[in-house]
């Protein structure tokens, strides 16, 4: 009979030790990915634009029994993902786990747009994106000791969508991004995967969550399209971001988790 020990759950997802920035953690996604971190036991640094909420949720995570540190910096320009990294290298002696969560939209008809709406969401969404992989990569690659990647992508990166001629493509692009720093930093341990969720409840969707205006008629079209006959809610990030941060993830790598109640499987 085999003697060999049965894997420990709490042992595969513990992060305890472990460096981890997020951006965009004042969002749905950053903030939900950082409780989520901080958990497992890491030291999450928080970058976002919104020093006041940015406070609010480190004070969360201080509250819960976990460590964190703030960067009240988006990361635009690279000056800023300097300071970002620099930050978490800082509060937690190196850096082990990123999480790209910042992300913009600007949906309308593409007879009517403006080039500047295309350009501030390729540059939100892929530009800093880029960016934040960049400065990470030159910390984590020279420490030898590997790390986790985690790049926010959507279902609409797959997907086309009416009024969505910005936003979809930039997703796009970030799944590529994603496939190709995988090949890139693979050689260096570095495993670099995506999360494409689709609609999920934040300030910004909540009105498709209500029962009033045009939220009935825009839920139910959605929910027709989504197997698990719900929209998602924030906590649903938890569990994936535990998983492609940890120990269970090791061998994934290039990946784009749809987390989306299955809407794009059928």
């Amino acid at each position: 009979m085999s003697t060999a020990a049965l894997p420990q759950p709490a042992q595969v997802f513990d992060l305890s030790g472990q460096s981890a920035v997020v951006t965009g953690a004042t969002g749905a996604f950053g903030e939900q990915a950082a409780y989520a971190l901080a958990g497992a036991g890491a030291v999450v640094t928080l970058a976002g634009g919104n020093a006041e909420k940015l406070e609010a949720v480190a004070a969360a995570i201080r509250d819960g029994g976990g460590r964190s540190a703030t960067a009240a910096v988006r990361p635009t320009t690279e000056d800023d993902v300097d300071r970002i990294v620099g930050t978490a290298v800082d509060a937690g002696g190196g850096l082990d786990i990123v999480v790209a969560g910042s992300g913009t939209n600007i949906p309308g008809a593409i007879v009517e747009q403006d080039p500047a709406d295309w350009d501030t969401v390729m540059d939100v969404n892929v530009r800093q994106t880029w960016l934040l992989c960049r400065a990470a990569g030159r910390v984590m690659i020279p420490q030898g000791r590997g790390g986790k990647v985690i790049l926010m992508s959507s279902t609409r990166g797959q997907l086309g969508l009416a009024n969505y001629t910005a936003y979809c493509p930039s997703k796009a692009a970030v799944d590529l991004l994603t496939k190709a720093l995988a090949v890139e930093w693979g050689p260096h341990g570095i495993n670099v995967n995506a999360i494409a969720p689709t609609v999920f409840r934040s300030d910004l969707t909540a009105w498709m969550y209500a029962d009033e205006g045009n939220g009935p008629v825009v839920r139910e079209n959605m929910l027709r399209r989504i197997p698990l006959g719900r929209l998602g809610e924030p906590t649903d990030f938890h569990g994936a971001v535990q998983f492609l941060a940890s120990s269970a993830a090791n061998f994934m790598t290039g990946s784009i988790v749809y987390l989306d109640g299955g809407y794009t499987a059928g």
